[in-house]
């Protein structure tokens, strides 16, 4: 059994445990109901710390999960009576490097700061469509973003990582260190260890980009399908368009359109969206183009069950896919599909087991329905990306 002391006294971060006055804070995440009561914290400040706590954590038979920006609301960051490697306190800096156009990005990064220090320069790399999920998260799982039309995933964007093994390893991970490693976790999520440092490229980008929201009722539905597939048969690589079918600011039913061209908005502004402390459930599917019949009986479901303390909303996110389809599939781990991707987001007030439970019924429910007679779609394309 490992010595809790001997631990505490090597360990450079900070560890909290249940007994300690920051502990709620130490466990708070993104989506309420995805927090979980850890045995213990580990706040780590480098690869040392990192390996130190794989060490006790094994020693002490505990389970392991790792947070760098705490977004997941299936609870893949947290815990319960484990002991969470913590990365967003200390290991959380970037540094462009201008000249060979890379940043190198800390593992408990989160995009808001790799989006606001990048574009300093005129630069910027595919991030998450909301800016304040972690860095690592999204890269290991693949990664959509904004410019995925004109860059690909974030994973194919990414030059190398540092990665601590189970058995505590430090290793460089790239094409041409670690090759098989590299190829794991640029799809494979954080199964292959704890990426303390990312280093991705950068491309040229304006400061302000023409997007903006536009709302539409719900009367203008089967117009709107029919002029997203003709926008999607031309739509080039600087386009990207996610519709959102949700309740208005008035309580009623809409339709938004998200990031169409409409007028100039700051870059770093256009991944702003979902506050923190809410109750989440989150289901992602695809199709191969939209189908008004099937949306239809989901967008009347919407409206059906949701209200201001319980919302249901279905995102579709339309991302130009040649750029990302063009990358051989045995080059990384992660599926390339030629289907839009879906989400349908369940949101609730109260954090009760009830609602948790009501949500996942609804996001099973939407899906089913908005995805009913696709044509042309396999089994396990119809799963779509499966690291919201």
């Amino acid at each position: 059994m490992a010595d809790f002391a001997t631990f505490k006294a090597q360990f450079k971060g900070d560890i909290v445990t249940p007994d300690d006055a920051d502990y709620p804070k130490a466990i708070a995440r993104w989506a309420v109901n995805a927090q979980r009561r850890a045995k213990v914290v580990a706040f780590v400040r480098d690869e040392e710390d990192v390996r130190a706590a794989l060490r006790y954590a094994r020693d002490s038979g505990l389970s392991i999960a790792i947070r760098g920006g705490g977004h997941s609301p299936a609870g893949a960051s947290s815990s319960e009576g484990g002991l969470v490697i913590d990365l967003s306190r200390y290991l959380n800096s970037v540094k462009v490097d201008a000249e060979k156009r890379v940043i190198h990005v800390g593992g408990g990064a989160l995009w808001d700061v790799v989006d606001k220090e990048a574009i300093k320069y005129g630069l910027a790399t595919v991030g998450g469509t909301v800016n304040h999920t972690g860095v690592g998260g999204l890269i290991l799982g693949g990664g959509y973003g904004w410019l995925s039309p004109e860059h690909g995933l974030a994973i194919d964007n990414l030059v190398q990582a540092t990665v601590v093994t189970a058995d505590g390893s430090v290793l460089i991970a790239s094409d041409k260190e670690n090759p098989d490693l590299f190829f794991g976790i640029r799809g494979g999520g954080c199964n292959f260890g704890v990426v303390t440092e990312f280093v991705l490229r950068l491309h040229p980008q304006r400061k302000t980009v023409y997007a903006g929201m536009l709302v539409f009722p719900p009367p203008v539905l089967e117009k709107l399908v029919e002029v997203t597939q003709k926008w999607r048969e031309r739509a080039g690589e600087k386009e990207a368009m996610f519709q959102v079918m949700t309740l208005g600011p008035d309580g009623k039913a809409s339709n938004l359109l998200s990031n169409v061209i409409s007028s100039t908005y700051p870059y770093v502004l256009a991944n702003q969206a979902l506050f923190h402390g809410q109750g989440i459930y989150m289901k992602g599917i695809a199709h191969r183009e939209p189908r008004y019949e099937s949306i239809k009986k989901a967008f009347d479901h919407v409206q059906k069950v949701s209200g201001p303390d319980f919302k249901a909303n279905i995102l579709f996110e339309y991302l130009p896919l040649a750029k990302i389809g063009a990358v051989p599939s045995d080059r990384t781990a992660f599926r390339r599909d030629p289907t839009a991707s879906i989400l349908v987001l369940v949101i609730w007030k109260e954090d009760t087991k009830e609602n948790s439970d009501r949500g996942k019924s609804v996001a099973h429910e939407l899906a089913e329905l908005v995805v009913e007679g696709q044509q042309g779609v396999s089994p396990t394309q119809i799963m779509g990306y499966s690291n919201y």
